[in-house]
């Protein structure tokens, strides 16, 4: 049965914390919609990156995400307390084009992250 759309809604407006994070260099919004045990994986300019979404946090704090940034967020299914949730970034950085996958868990009525895994577009690798 495909779930109402308040709950795409919501699935929507607790993605959009992580990309208000990343647009803004700031992980405060981001660590609202991750749980503490969130794992991270992907490969950042070839080095694989893989661990605790701390790590997520540093990268956001440390680099800005440029004026040039943008983001789009899909929704790839819900399925009652799982969605899946596909993130396009461009620019970040100003230079790296990202697609991040986030696994949320729907936990005592809120969505929240517990795996953010990510593709570096290859020809944004530096080298």
């Amino acid at each position: 049965m495909r779930a109402p759309i308040s709950e795409y809604k919501a699935v929507e407006e607790a993605a959009m914390k992580f990309v208000k994070s990343v647009a803004e260099g700031n992980s405060r919004y981001a660590r609202e919609l991750f749980t503490d045990e969130a794992v991270l994986f992907g490969y950042l300019d070839g080095e694989l990156e893989h661990g605790s979404i701390e790590q997520f946090y540093h990268n956001v704090d440390t680099v800005g995400a440029g004026a040039d940034f943008k983001a789009r967020v899909d929704i790839v299914s819900i399925e009652e307390t799982v969605a899946v949730v596909r993130v396009l970034e461009e620019k970040w950085g100003g230079r790296i084009d990202f697609t991040d996958y986030l696994l949320l868990m729907k936990m005592h009525g809120e969505w929240k992250c517990v795996a953010k895994a990510y593709n570096q577009n290859s020809n944004t690798i530096k080298k």
